[in-house]
Formats: structure tokens, C-alpha cells, sequence
């Protein structure tokens, strides 16, 4: 297929017209060849890219691209590097970032909870046509110093745990750099919030709400969108395969 049949196909499953993001989704760099060996990664850095040369990949695929806002619009600098790494070896780019979270079976919230195990029993924005967040149930109430140690387990990642009060049983998570909604995890009711990474102001925040507060790690917790969506594209007839780059954020 072309870079833009990849993109419709891609569009159709994500939907990114449902949201307001801080940067383009979908095709930000056409190398106009056609699509048979797509890599995945969480994001388009040098590494990948250059993973996906040895591949002799025709496209990557990330959920951290380009063009994010408040940055430099030009292709200069390390960002020119990569450009012309993709373009001289004829490799397309397309990144989808909040539809690549809040996609209900491809997406980084629903990856990581079926990792995890958790129930899912509503959006944590529930006003938002698509949530990039959700709440939930564990089966079974356990420790806050359990939750972490099952978390670091599972996404072979060290947890940052600020402690709330008692059990956890009910559940807000979000990954990425979602600190901003842990405000809105402590006013639906959870017993903890899980996302990726923390600020400062976060860990007051913990401390006097009683809600447990884990960053899990931002590379970690989002990796599960463009693993799904590597074998999502498998099953449309196309070589597909995520590739990591470690990061410890």
C-alpha cells in the first residue's frame, strides 16, 4: 500500500479527527515509495530510525513524533538529521499520539491494563468524546507496596510509589505525562493513580489526598499501543514489527 492508503487505514482505526492534540497524527513525513515493512517504535528518534534502516524498513510508525507545538518548525538541527536519514533511504513516517492512548483495544491505557490484569468500569473524562484516561477495579484489594512491586514486574521498570492511606482497590491510570489529571483521579473516588511520570507538585498532592501516586515510567507505560498496532498491521497483510529503544523516563 502507499504512505497514504497506510495512513487511511490507520485513520480509520484511530479516529484523530475526535481530538485536540499538541501535535499532527498521521503521516508527517512521505517518502512516496510503497509500504511493505513497517517499524514501530514509541518514538521517532535517531536509534529507531536507524534500527529501521537496517531493516530495510519503508515506514516507521510511533506514538511520539514531530511537529510538536511550541517547538521550531524547521527541519534543522538533530530533527534534520533524522528527516534526511528517512528520506534518503525512502522511509515514510506517521505518529499518532492521544488516539494512539485512548484507542479502546489498540491503545496504551487498554494495552497496559490487560497487562495488569485491571477492570475497566468507565473513562476517567467522562464528558470527552474519547478519554485519554479510565478508571477501574483490581479484583482484589492489596498494598500499595504490591501494586508497585506488580507494576515494576510487568513493564521491567523501576516505580516511583509516593504512598496514599490504605488499600487499593479502585483505580484511575493514564500513561504517558499525565500528572495534570491526577486531580481528576482524586475527585472520581480512586484509591490510586498510575501514569508514567511525576512532577513536584504531585507528590504533596499524594500525600494529603491519601491517594497513591506511581509513575511507572513514560517509555514504559507507552509502549503498548505501537506493540498492537505492529500486529494489528500484521493481520493487514504487511511485515510489521515494534522495536525498542529503552528509555528510563
Amino acid at each position: 500500500m502507499s504512505p497514504v492508503q497506510l495512513e487511511t487505514l490507520l485513520n480509520q482505526w484511530l479516529e484523530p479527527e475526535l481530538f485536540k492534540d499538541y501535535c499532527p497524527n498521521g503521516l508527517q513525513l512521505d517518502a512516496d515509495r510503497p509500504i511493505h515493512k513497517v517499524i514501530t517504535g514509541v518514538t521517532a528518534n535517531q536509534a529507531l530510525i536507524e534500527r529501521a534502516i537496517e531493516e530495510k524498513a519503508d515506514a516507521v510508525l510511533v506514538h511520539h513524533g514531530w511537529f510538536w507545538k511550541g517547538e521550531s518548525p524547521t527541519l534543522t538541527g538533530l530533527k534534520g538529521r533524522r528527516a534526511r536519514a528517512l528520506f534518503q533511504h525512502g522511509i515514510s513516517l506517521l505518529a499518532y499520539h492521544l488516539p494512539l492512548d485512548a484507542h479502546a483495544e489498540l491503545g496504551n491505557n487498554a494495552g497496559l491494563a490487560r497487562a495488569m490484569g485491571w477492570n475497566r468500569t468507565g473513562p476517567l473524562e467522562p464528558l470527552a468524546k474519547r478519554s485519554v484516561g479510565d478508571l477501574g477495579e483490581l479484583v482484589s484489594p492489596i498494598s500499595a507496596a504490591d501494586l508497585r512491586d506488580q507494576l515494576s514486574n510487568t513493564l521491567a521498570q523501576d516505580v516511583l510509589m509516593i504512598e496514599g492511606q490504605g488499600e487499593i482497590r479502585r483505580i484511575a491510570w493514564c500513561t504517558g505525562a499525565a500528572q495534570s489529571y491526577f486531580q481528576r483521579a482524586i475527585d472520581s473516588g480512586v484509591d490510586a493513580f498510575v501514569t508514567g511520570e511525576i512532577s513536584e507538585p504531585m507528590v504533596h498532592l499524594a500525600r494529603e489526598s491519601g491517594v497513591h501516586y506511581f509513575a511507572a515510567g513514560h517509555h514504559a507505560t507507552e509502549r503498548f499501543g505501537v506493540m498492537s498496532l505492529a500486529q494489528a498491521l500484521v493481520g493487514e497483510g504487511l511485515d510489521a514489527k515494534f522495536m525498542d529503544v529503552p528509555s528510563p523516563v
